[in-house]
C-alpha cells in the first residue's frame, strides 16, 4: 500500500513515544497537515506559519480538461506549482485539486469505458509531468449520485459510476506510478458516502495514498434542521464509516473547515427552547435542488455580507459550544438565523478528541487562503498537531463532552 509508511510515524507521533530514528520526522512520514490553496482566496502567509504543511493542493483544475482527445497545450490553473513551492518549506508536496463541488460531468465521462478511463489518466501524467506536480487530488463530488445534480439527474442514473470509480483511479495509478501522490476529498456524510462500500474501498486502497474526509458542510440546504456544520459528534460518524468499510485509520485526513455557515430557521420551529435540531426554513427548491437564498457561507477572508453583518456580530459575541454535539454555534431570534463556525479552541479540541483517538493519518483544511488576514485558525491547527503527543491518552471521543472549555 503506498500510503503504509505512515503507520509507524503515527504511532510515534500520537502517542508520545521517544523516536529513535530521525527520518520519521521528515515531512513524508510525519503526520500530514494538507492545505487547499484556492483561486478565490490565492493568500499564503510568511513561512514561519506554514512551516508544518506537508502537501498542498491547488484547486481546481476542471475535470473535462483531462477528456480532450487532443492533449492540451495549457493547463488552466490560478497560479503554477513553481511558484507555490517557493512559498512553503522545502520538502512539501504540490498537487493539483482536480474537480470540485458541481463538477461532475468531466468526471462521468472519463469513467465510462476503458479507453475514456485510459484517456484521462494519461492527459493526468501529461499535466503532472509539464506541471512539476508531485500528485493530484480527485474531487469528485459524488461518485453514484447526490451531487449538485441529484434533483436533475437520479442517482439510478449514476448507479454505474460505484464500479467504475475503482477503475478509474486505477488508471489514474497506473498511469502516474507509484512514486507519484494521489489523494481523494470524500463526502463527510454517509448518506453521500455511495461509491465508499465494504466491497469497493479495499480496491480503492490499492491506489489511493489518502483520503480527505470532508468533515464539514455536515449541515446543507438539503437538511430541514440546525446541527453543527463541522462538528465532533458527526466528524465521528464520518470517520468510523470510513474505518468500517476497510480505509486504513492512517490513510485518513480529518477536515477543518475556515469558514462561516448560516441557515435561516423556522419563526415556529421551536429554536427558542432547543436552538441545536430545530426546524429551518425550507433551504432548496425541492423540485430542481436550486438554492433558495436562505442559506450561505462565507470565509475569514470575505467581507461579511451587509445584510448578515449585525446578526454575525451577534453571533461572535454570543456564541457558545455546545459539548453534546462538539461544535460552536450561535442562534439569533432577533433574526431567526442559525450560524455554525469553528473557532481556534474548537479546532484544538479535535485533535484529542478524533485525529489521537482514532489514530488518523492527518489533517486538512479548506482552505488555506480563506483564513487570511489573521491566520487564527490555521495557528490552531498547527497547535493542535504540536500538542498533540503532550495530550493525556484517556481525553478520548467517547470522553471529550465532559471536559470543560
Amino acid at each position: 500500500m503506498y500510503a503504509g509508511h505512515y503507520v509507524r510515524s503515527f504511532a510515534c507521533y500520537a502517542l508520545g513515544c521517544l523516536c529513535k530514528d530521525d527520518s520519521l520526522l521528515h515531512p513524508s512520514t510525519k503526520l500530514k497537515n494538507v492545505m487547499y490553496l484556492t483561486g478565490q482566496h490565492n493568500v499564503v502567509p510568511k513561512l514561519p506559519l506554514v512551516s508544518d504543511v506537508t502537501h498542498v493542493a491547488l484547486a481546481f483544475m476542471r475535470a473535462e480538461v483531462f477528456n480532450q482527445v487532443q492533449q492540451p497545450t495549457t493547463w488552466p490553473l490560478f497560479t503554477s506549482v513553481e511558484v507555490t513551492r517557493s512559498k512553503f518549506a522545502k520538502g512539501t508536496a504540490i498537487m493539483v485539486a482536480i474537480g470540485g463541488w458541481g463538477d461532475t460531468a468531466g468526471f462521468s465521462e472519463a469513467a465510462k469505458s476503458d479507453d475514456s478511463r485510459g484517456l484521462f489518466a494519461r492527459n493526468i501524467k501529461a499535466m503532472v509531468d509539464e506541471t512539476g506536480a508531485d500528485g493530484v487530488d480527485v474531487d469528485w463530488e459524488y461518485p453514484g449520485g447526490n451531487g449538485e445534480d441529484y434533483k436533475t439527474i437520479p442517482n439510478s442514473a449514476k448507479h454505474w459510476e460505484i464500479a467504475a470509480y475503482p477503475k478509474l483511479l486505477s488508471s489514474i495509478r497506473e498511469a502516474l506510478g507509484p512514486d507519484k501522490l494521489i489523494s481523494a476529498a470524500v463526502p463527510g456524510l454517509p448518506r453521500d458516502m455511495l461509491a465508499f462500500t465494504k466491497e469497493t474501498v479495499p480496491e480503492l486502497n490499492k491506489y489511493i495514498d489518502f483520503y480527505n474526509v470532508m468533515t464539514y458542510d455536515l449541515m446543507n440546504r438539503r437538511d430541514n434542521a440546525t446541527k453543527h456544520h463541522t462538528g465532533v459528534k458527526l466528524s465521528v460518524e464520518a470517520v468510523d464509516a470510513y474505518i468500517e468499510r476497510g480505509v486504513p485509520p492512517e490513510n485518513i485526513n480529518l477536515g477543518f473547515a475556515f469558514y462561516v455557515k448560516w441557515f435561516k430557521t423556522d419563526p415556529d420551529g421551536g429554536c427558542d427552547v432547543h436552538p441545536v435540531g430545530c426546524g429551518t426554513q425550507l433551504l432548496e427548491d425541492p423540485d430542481t435542488g436550486a438554492d433558495l437564498g436562505r442559506a450561505g457561507a462565507f470565509s475569514w477572508h470575505d467581507t461579511v455580507p451587509s445584510e448578515l453583518s449585525k446578526s454575525f456580530n451577534r453571533a461572535l459575541e454570543k456564541g457558545v459550544y455546545d459539548k453534546e454535539g462538539g461544535g460552536h454555534y450561535f442562534w439569533d431570534g432577533e433574526e431567526d438565523i442559525w450560524w455554525t463556525w469553528d473557532t481556534p479552541h474548537a479546532i484544538r479540541r479535535k485533535y484529542p478528541a478524533i485525529v489521537k483517538s482514532k489514530m488518523l493519518g492527518g489533517v486538512f483544511a479548506w482552505g488555506l487562503g480563506e483564513d487570511a488576514e489573521a491566520f487564527t485558525h490555521l495557528e490552531a491547527l498547527s497547535e493542535g498537531l504540536d500538542d498533540l503527543p503532550k495530550t493525556d491518552d484517556t481525553y478520548s471521543a467517547d470522553t471529550w463532552e465532559r471536559q470543560e472549555l
